[in-house]
């Protein structure tokens, strides 16, 4: 069987510095923080009080309140994205084509809300157990897949990847496999992630995981920075329409670029440190290379998985240096994290849309919030500080990786 051409044709973001992809493109290209104390509950008996929200989201822009009352928030921004990407794509769903187009939706927790106020609920005392009838639906991680599915009436493949952190990138390479098997014509992918409660905060700060520059939140978020101290909370969703690149053509469709290649992996470690030889790191971006039967000098830019951790940003950057060898310091270097904060289950798919603009406008995002120089760094490395860099950019490679040791690399072309 030979292979098929996947191209992406459509693209949706809700992401903490922009509520479409126009908006977000501005933000990462004038370095804007999306850093903000927190709204959503009071965060003043926690060790960071602050996380990379939403701005101006209200559901009820989007949602009638019935329809409201049966969505956890992370279905809620997965819809929204959704619908940006669909109607980006300028798809026409035609009835005899729907089980051709299939979702692959990933999140690394799901309806983390939904759960906790269920709890709270229960813990009050009452003699006989209530619970919403709507508390499973609403939480359980596939549903966000039911309800894109639901809403088109795409009757394709539908299931839902959970990786924690690399759950969406892990979505993309399953509809891009998809697609390749011709398995579908068309996938909707991408995820969604609304961690930013009492419980997300609270187990990842007991995790030692999150910064805690209360007195500084927008410049908390700091990849490779000396004094960086842990990530910064975010939330919002990413969605991508895959599509076989001749059945593209036919329609016409706007291509903004071509998927050429992905690798996967696992660390076989730690629960959530990285190996400290960053094996399993140099093994997924080996895979995703030769996947793309490309060599390493044709990278033009990496947008790494750079957390703002001490031990996961130097793991990467060492496993960039072994794999890409003398090229490592021709090429681009950026995390997106630096302004978004960590999306999670996410952070794939809103980090794909990244690299997939910096092809389309040939400007790389920057890395802000870099104030001190780490001496476990090479100076000689060009990781993008503080300023957008603009640069010929024909092939990217987006790093995602997840507590587990999970990880993923996928390769985007110009075409």
């Amino acid at each position: 069987m030979n292979a098929r051409r996947v191209v992406l044709t459509g693209l949706g973001a809700l992401t903490p510095i922009g509520n479409n992809v126009v908006a977000y493109w501005e933000g990462l290209s004038k370095g804007v923080s999306g850093a903000v104390p927190i709204t959503r509950f009071d965060a003043s008996h926690y060790s960071t009080h602050f996380a990379c929200e939403l701005k101006g989201y209200k559901e009820e822009d989007y949602f009638d309140r019935k329809e409201a009352k049966r969505l956890d928030r992370f279905s809620q921004y997965a819809l929204v994205a959704c619908d940006e990407a669909m109607q980006d794509a300028d798809l026409v769903l035609k009835k005899e084509c729907l089980e051709r187009i299939g979702v692959v939706w990933g999140t690394g927790i799901g309806g983390l809300q939904s759960l906790e106020e269920e709890v709270i609920t229960f813990t009050k005392g009452n003699a006989i157990p209530k619970f919403s009838p709507f508390f499973i639906p609403k939480m359980i991680a596939d549903i966000a897949a039911g309800h894109i599915s639901i809403k088109y009436g795409l009757k394709g493949p539908n299931f839902t990847t959970v990786s924690a952190c690399a759950s969406a990138a892990n979505a993309l390479i399953d509809a891009f496999h998809l697609i390749k098997l011709s398995n579908a014509d068309i996938m909707v992918t991408g995820g969604s992630e609304a961690s930013i409660t009492k419980t997300g905060i609270g187990g990842f700060n007991a995790l030692k995981a999150l910064s805690q520059r209360n007195d500084d939140p927008k410049t908390a978020s700091r990849p490779f920075d000396k004094d960086r101290d842990g990530f910064v909370m975010g939330e919002g969703a990413g969605a991508l329409i895959l599509e076989e690149y001749e059945h593209a053509k036919a329609r016409g469709a706007k291509i903004y670029a071509e998927v050429v290649g992905a690798g996967m992996s696992a660390d076989a470690y730690h629960m959530t440190a990285p190996h400290p030889k960053g094996v399993g790191v140099v093994l997924v971006m080996k895979n995703a290379l030769q996947s793309a039967d490309v060599q390493p000098q044709e990278i033009d830019y990496i947008n790494v998985h750079g957390t703002s951790t001490q031990l996961g940003d130097l793991n990467e950057i060492k496993a960039i240096q072994q794999v890409f060898g003398e090229h490592a310091y021709k090429l681009n270097i950026s995390s997106t994290k630096s302004m978004t904060g960590h999306l999670l289950g996410a952070s794939g798919a809103v980090e794909a849309i990244a690299s997939i603009l910096a092809i389309q406008h040939q400007l790389i995002p920057p890395t802000i919030n870099h104030f001190t120089h780490d001496e476990m760094f090479d100076k000689q490395l060009n990781f993008t500080f503080n300023k957008v860099q603009k640069k010929m950019v024909n092939r990217v490679m987006s790093n995602t990786f997840g507590f587990g040791g999970h990880n993923c690399s996928i390769i985007f072309k110009k075409l």
